[in-house]
């Protein structure tokens, strides 16, 4: 069995524990996989990397740059108010619930969109950047292909199916790569554990968070079109790994993937200290 498969006692009994059952996706295609060194770029492992798939809640990664970005430009500021229209209260879960007519700060719309995966807000937040959410997955589509994401085409801001779009397990490593490395201050609102709205405490989807070494992000995501995604990343020892796995039949096997293939990249001879890039 390659390095890169071999799962451990200890993951197997940890990841079944803070797993929770959830129905198997009804598709059989072969899962995407790829890790990568988050300093150099450099792909230590790939299969099936650039299959075009459903991204899911993935899609959500694009979602927080463009506000990141818009923050950085003055565009947007943490204490304004976001209005939460009727479009954007209606869509399926996972949602923070905000009532149609209500308003949230941009700061607690980031935090809602990258900690719970608030669809609502992902929404919201698109409707405030761009006017529409259409508007906003123009340019969705413009900065992924700035960024060189080849296989993406992003068709919501939320990744909600039937009309999520499509990505690769290679495109959603440049993105999650690209945002570790240039937002390393809001990057590490991914690794938050829970979110607190209204006086109930939600948790943070990705189950790795607290149970594997190093890990402090970064994106969950699920559809039935999709199976179950996961953009993970890990730092141990100045060295920092990504994995991203597409397509996994459920979310105790893609959790169990992640988890063995950030250990293989660890071990890897040619994972080297991140260095923080420049503006």
């Amino acid at each position: 069995m390659s390095i890169w498969r071999r799962p451990t006692t200890l993951l197997l009994a940890l990841l079944a524990a803070i797993t929770p059952t959830v129905p198997a996706m009804a598709a059989t295609k072969p899962v995407s996989e790829i890790v990568v060194d988050a300093g150099t770029g450099r792909v230590f492992y790939a299969a099936q990397a650039d299959r075009r798939r459903p991204p899911a809640s993935l899609a959500k990664m694009m979602t927080l740059l463009l506000a990141f970005e818009a923050l950085d430009a003055g565009k947007l500021r943490l204490d304004r108010s976001i209005p939460v229209s009727r479009r954007a209260a209606r869509q399926a879960p996972s949602k923070l619930g905000v009532a149609p007519g209500r308003s949230i700060t941009v700061r607690a719309a980031i935090r809602a969109v990258a900690i719970i995966s608030a669809n609502d807000i992902a929404v919201a937040l698109a409707e405030k950047l761009a006017g529409s959410e259409s508007s906003f997955v123009a340019r969705m589509n413009r900065r992924a292909a700035q960024l060189g994401m080849t296989a993406t085409r992003f068709n919501n801001a939320s990744g909600l199916a039937p009309a999520g779009g499509t990505t690769s397990a290679r495109d959603m490593a440049t993105l999650a790569r690209y945002i570790i490395r240039r937002h390393p201050d809001r990057y590490r609102l991914f690794s938050r554990r829970s979110l607190r709205w209204k006086g109930v405490t939600r948790p943070n989807h990705n189950r790795l968070l607290g149970h594997v070494r190093g890990v402090d992000g970064v994106k969950t995501g699920y559809t039935v079109p999709a199976g179950f995604n996961l953009a993970a990343s890990a730092m141990r020892g100045g060295k920092r790994v990504i994995v991203v796995v597409l397509g996994a039949r459920t979310g105790a096997a893609r959790d169990l993937l992640v988890a063995n293939l950030l250990e293989s990249g660890f071990s890897s001879p040619r994972a080297r200290p991140q260095r923080r890039s420049r503006r």
